[in-house]
């Protein structure tokens, strides 16, 4: 049977499907449907629903397949069988295999119908989604309206992303102060459009035997000063276009000044040892730089500063990059080394692009394989005619300058 990782909004998605909280749906949505859902707010057969629910697939993935669908750890979640292609997307109803593996607070990881055998039978109940604390005054007006509606209270940490267990833990402080109050995490994804996100909200919210919603308010988030943040410094060029050597003369100027842990990520060095037997396919390229960037997200996640200086030829795959970085609440600068292919060549310290001209070396970027310019870097260098000590200023001083480290 083919095997998929759905990305972590999917996962999401899928568990809520699994569960019912997504019901009346039982699987990923048909163009038919999403259509239905984007323009009416309604399912084809009139049922309301505020969201298309999807999943992408490869595209070698065609109707008829069945997929297993697995976390990131490798469990087997659930079974997909695809019954319709759009592009990239795939429809088809989900069936559930192993019970999920949960993190912190698994034990409030509860369905549905779990939830709904614990409600009053026949009574009022005001369901209260979160996806941060409660202030004062939201507690207040939350145990208002449970008093004039005689209800019970049901709090709901929505617990998609790194803050999850945060708005978990926050949600147990609110119930000491709200008697009787059930608390139940559910990992619903927020969406863009507020309205859109509300509605998702009320209709989860029912699905757990709610009988009114209460929103409460959205989070206020105040970032950390830049100097106590994650930081990467993404270093991306042609070889022998100096990359790796203004990358070490950054490591090597952080450490001299001190006050930030530093970890050097070198293109090479990593492909010797994380990405030992990848080759140099645009898939395999794609796969290094992924294990690079997770590397480096998990270093800033933890408030360290990481160099990365691999080649890194494709757009969407340093985008890629930038988003694990930010989806653990670290900063990111991408830095192009621009310095000509010409100018590379005649450097040509390795001999490798001698051998990619001879023919020896296939899929080689900027000989045989294209080099996809940045459109979006915080700093170009061209390092023709440029010393290694200004480049490495030109860097030091764009990190100093936005507050990385003092």
């Amino acid at each position: 049977m083919i095997e998929w990782t759905p990305d972590a909004r999917e996962l999401a998605d899928l568990e809520l499907l699994l569960s019912g909280a997504y019901a009346p749906l039982t699987g990923f949505l048909t163009a038919a449907e999403v259509e239905s859902v984007a323009g009416r707010g309604r399912l084809p057969g009139g049922a309301p629903w505020p969201d298309p629910v999807t999943i992408a697939l490869p595209d070698e993935i065609g109707p008829g397949d069945r997929v297993t669908l697995k976390d990131p750890e490798g469990a087997a979640v659930a079974v997909l069988t695809v019954t319709e292609r759009d592009g990239h997307h795939a429809a088809g109803p989900v069936e559930a295999l192993d019970a999920p593996v949960y993190g912190p607070f698994s034990r409030l990881r509860r369905t549905p119908e779990e939830v709904r055998k614990d409600l009053p039978d026949g009574g009022e109940v005001l369901a209260v989604t979160m996806r941060g604390p409660l202030d004062s005054a939201a507690l207040d007006d939350v145990a208002a309206t449970a008093e004039e509606l005689d209800a019970a209270v049901l709090l709901m940490p929505l617990v998609f992303g790194e803050a999850g267990p945060a708005v978990v833990r926050a949600a147990l402080k609110a119930a000491e102060r709200l008697p009787g109050a059930m608390v139940v995490a559910v990992p619903l994804a927020p969406r863009e459009d507020a309205e859109i996100d509300l509605e998702l909200r009320e209709h989860v919210a029912r699905n757990y035997g709610a009988t009114e919603h209460y929103a409460g308010p959205a989070p206020v988030t105040i970032p950390g000063p830049p100097h106590r943040r994650g930081l990467v410094v993404f270093f991306t060029g042609l070889s022998g276009s100096g990359k790796s050597t203004i990358a070490r003369g950054l490591r090597d100027a952080l450490l001299e000044r001190g006050g930030r842990t530093v970890t050097y990520l070198d293109g090479d060095v990593v492909r010797r040892l994380l990405s030992a037997g990848l080759t140099f396919s645009r898939e395999d390229r794609d796969l290094n730089i992924r294990r690079i960037g997770f590397v480096a997200a998990e270093v800033a996640r933890h408030g360290g500063l990481a160099i990365c200086a691999p080649i890194a030829p494709y757009a969407a795959t340093r985008d890629e990059v930038r988003a694990m970085v930010a989806e653990v609440g670290g900063d990111f600068l991408l830095v192009h080394v621009a310095t000509p292919l010409e100018e590379c060549e005649r450097r040509d310290r390795k001999g490798l692009y001698a051998k990619a001209r001879a023919g020896l070396i296939p899929e080689f970027t900027g000989v045989s394989d294209p080099y996809e310019e940045p459109e979006d870097a915080d700093l170009v260098l061209d390092t023709t005619g440029m010393t290694v000590e200004r480049a490495v200023g030109s860097v030091l001083n764009l990190v100093t300058s936005g507050g990385w480290i003092r």
